[in-house]
Protein backbone atom coordinates (compact mmCIF):
# COMPACT_ATOMS: atom_id res chain seq x y z
CA UNK A 1 0.00 0.00 0.00
CA UNK A 2 1.54 3.26 -1.14
CA UNK A 3 -0.69 5.91 0.40
CA UNK A 4 -0.25 9.60 -0.34
CA UNK A 5 1.21 11.62 2.52
CA UNK A 6 -0.16 14.52 4.54
CA UNK A 7 0.43 18.02 3.12
CA UNK A 8 0.52 16.71 -0.47
CA UNK A 9 -1.84 18.47 -2.84
CA UNK A 10 -3.81 15.89 -4.82
CA UNK A 11 -4.79 15.99 -8.48
CA UNK A 12 -8.21 17.51 -9.20
CA UNK A 13 -9.71 14.44 -10.89
CA UNK A 14 -12.90 14.63 -12.91
CA UNK A 15 -14.99 11.79 -11.48
CA UNK A 16 -18.20 9.97 -12.44
CA UNK A 17 -20.84 10.22 -9.72
CA UNK A 18 -23.72 7.86 -8.88
CA UNK A 19 -26.20 10.22 -10.59
CA UNK A 20 -24.33 9.86 -13.90
CA UNK A 21 -22.81 13.36 -13.79
CA UNK A 22 -19.11 14.18 -13.93
CA UNK A 23 -17.58 16.57 -11.40
CA UNK A 24 -14.13 17.73 -10.40
CA UNK A 25 -13.12 16.66 -6.89
CA UNK A 26 -12.62 20.29 -5.89
CA UNK A 27 -16.28 21.05 -6.71
CA UNK A 28 -17.41 18.30 -4.33
CA UNK A 29 -15.67 19.95 -1.39
CA UNK A 30 -17.43 21.82 1.39
CA UNK A 31 -16.40 25.32 2.58
CA UNK A 32 -13.45 23.87 4.48
CA UNK A 33 -12.80 20.56 2.78
CA UNK A 34 -13.68 17.03 1.80
CA UNK A 35 -13.81 13.64 3.49
CA UNK A 36 -12.90 11.24 0.68
CA UNK A 37 -13.37 7.67 1.82
CA UNK A 38 -12.51 4.52 -0.14
CA UNK A 39 -14.47 1.37 0.61
CA UNK A 40 -14.27 -2.17 -0.84
CA UNK A 41 -17.79 -3.00 -2.04
CA UNK A 42 -21.38 -1.78 -2.09
CA UNK A 43 -23.86 -3.66 0.12
CA UNK A 44 -21.33 -5.60 2.17
CA UNK A 45 -21.71 -5.48 5.97
CA UNK A 46 -18.68 -3.29 6.83
CA UNK A 47 -19.17 -0.95 3.88
CA UNK A 48 -22.86 -0.54 4.63
CA UNK A 49 -22.11 0.22 8.30
CA UNK A 50 -19.47 2.80 7.28
CA UNK A 51 -21.72 4.48 4.69
CA UNK A 52 -24.65 4.65 7.12
CA UNK A 53 -22.40 6.15 9.78
CA UNK A 54 -21.30 8.90 7.37
CA UNK A 55 -24.97 9.37 6.44
CA UNK A 56 -26.01 9.71 10.07
CA UNK A 57 -23.24 12.22 10.87
CA UNK A 58 -23.34 14.17 7.59
CA UNK A 59 -24.99 17.29 9.01
CA UNK A 60 -22.36 17.44 11.75
CA UNK A 61 -19.58 17.19 9.16
CA UNK A 62 -21.26 19.79 6.95
CA UNK A 63 -21.59 22.15 9.92
CA UNK A 64 -17.80 21.85 10.25
CA UNK A 65 -17.51 22.78 6.55
CA UNK A 66 -16.77 19.32 5.13
CA UNK A 67 -18.60 17.29 2.51
CA UNK A 68 -18.36 13.50 2.22
CA UNK A 69 -17.72 11.44 -0.91
CA UNK A 70 -17.44 7.64 -1.04
CA UNK A 71 -15.37 5.80 -3.66
CA UNK A 72 -15.36 2.18 -4.79
CA UNK A 73 -14.84 0.29 -8.05
CA UNK A 74 -18.50 -0.74 -8.20
CA UNK A 75 -20.45 0.31 -11.31
CA UNK A 76 -23.06 3.05 -11.64
CA UNK A 77 -26.01 0.67 -11.24
CA UNK A 78 -24.55 -0.86 -8.07
CA UNK A 79 -23.91 2.59 -6.55
CA UNK A 80 -27.44 3.74 -7.36
CA UNK A 81 -28.99 0.67 -5.69
CA UNK A 82 -26.69 0.99 -2.66
CA UNK A 83 -27.47 4.68 -2.27
CA UNK A 84 -31.23 4.20 -2.59
CA UNK A 85 -31.39 1.13 -0.33
CA UNK A 86 -29.57 2.91 2.52
CA UNK A 87 -30.81 6.49 1.92
CA UNK A 88 -27.27 7.79 1.46
CA UNK A 89 -27.18 11.58 1.40
CA UNK A 90 -23.77 12.10 -0.20
CA UNK A 91 -22.27 11.23 -3.61
CA UNK A 92 -20.55 7.97 -4.51
CA UNK A 93 -17.78 7.95 -7.11
CA UNK A 94 -17.69 5.20 -9.75
CA UNK A 95 -14.03 4.19 -10.15
CA UNK A 96 -14.35 1.08 -12.29
CA UNK A 97 -11.00 1.69 -14.01
CA UNK A 98 -9.32 2.05 -10.56
CA UNK A 99 -7.73 5.37 -11.60
CA UNK A 100 -8.57 7.16 -8.33
CA UNK A 101 -7.86 4.10 -6.17
CA UNK A 102 -4.45 3.61 -7.77
CA UNK A 103 -3.54 7.31 -7.53
CA UNK A 104 -4.45 7.43 -3.82
CA UNK A 105 -2.61 4.15 -3.17
CA UNK A 106 -5.62 2.27 -1.82
CA UNK A 107 -5.72 -0.53 -4.41
CA UNK A 108 -3.63 -3.50 -3.38
CA UNK A 109 -3.28 -6.96 -2.01
CA UNK A 110 -5.39 -7.84 0.99
CA UNK A 111 -6.02 -10.94 3.07
CA UNK A 112 -9.43 -12.07 4.20
CA UNK A 113 -9.98 -15.37 5.98
CA UNK A 114 -6.56 -16.55 4.84
CA UNK A 115 -7.24 -15.79 1.17
CA UNK A 116 -5.23 -13.16 -0.68
CA UNK A 117 -6.96 -10.98 -3.24
CA UNK A 118 -6.68 -7.57 -4.89
CA UNK A 119 -9.03 -4.84 -3.84
CA UNK A 120 -9.60 -1.54 -2.09
CA UNK A 121 -7.92 -1.19 1.28
CA UNK A 122 -10.43 0.75 3.39
CA UNK A 123 -8.85 4.21 3.71
CA UNK A 124 -10.04 7.78 4.25
CA UNK A 125 -8.40 11.03 3.21
CA UNK A 126 -9.25 14.33 4.86
CA UNK A 127 -8.62 17.09 2.30
CA UNK A 128 -8.79 20.87 2.60
CA UNK A 129 -10.58 23.15 0.08
CA UNK A 130 -7.49 23.17 -2.17
CA UNK A 131 -7.25 19.34 -2.08
CA UNK A 132 -4.23 19.32 0.21
CA UNK A 133 -4.16 16.25 2.45
CA UNK A 134 -4.80 17.16 6.08
CA UNK A 135 -4.89 13.59 7.40
CA UNK A 136 -4.77 9.99 6.14
CA UNK A 137 -6.66 7.17 7.85
CA UNK A 138 -5.25 3.80 6.74
CA UNK A 139 -6.82 0.51 7.85
CA UNK A 140 -10.05 2.16 8.97
CA UNK A 141 -12.00 0.53 11.82
CA UNK A 142 -15.60 1.15 10.79
CA UNK A 143 -17.18 1.36 14.26
CA UNK A 144 -15.46 4.49 15.55
CA UNK A 145 -14.18 5.98 12.30
CA UNK A 146 -16.64 8.83 11.65
CA UNK A 147 -16.39 10.07 15.25
CA UNK A 148 -12.59 10.04 14.90
CA UNK A 149 -12.80 12.13 11.70
CA UNK A 150 -15.15 14.64 13.36
CA UNK A 151 -12.87 14.93 16.40
CA UNK A 152 -9.82 15.49 14.15
CA UNK A 153 -11.62 18.20 12.14
CA UNK A 154 -12.60 19.94 15.39
CA UNK A 155 -8.99 19.75 16.60
CA UNK A 156 -7.65 21.10 13.29
CA UNK A 157 -10.07 24.01 13.45
CA UNK A 158 -9.16 24.75 17.07
CA UNK A 159 -5.47 25.15 16.17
Amino acid sequence: MNLLKENKKVKNFKVLLDDGSKQELKNLSGKRGLVLYFYPKDNTPGCTKEACSFRDHLSELQNLGFHVVGVSVDNLNSHQKFKTKHNLNFPLVVDENKELCTYFGVWGEKKLYGKTSEGILRTTYLLDRDLKILKVYPKVKVEEHVQEVIKDIQNLQAN
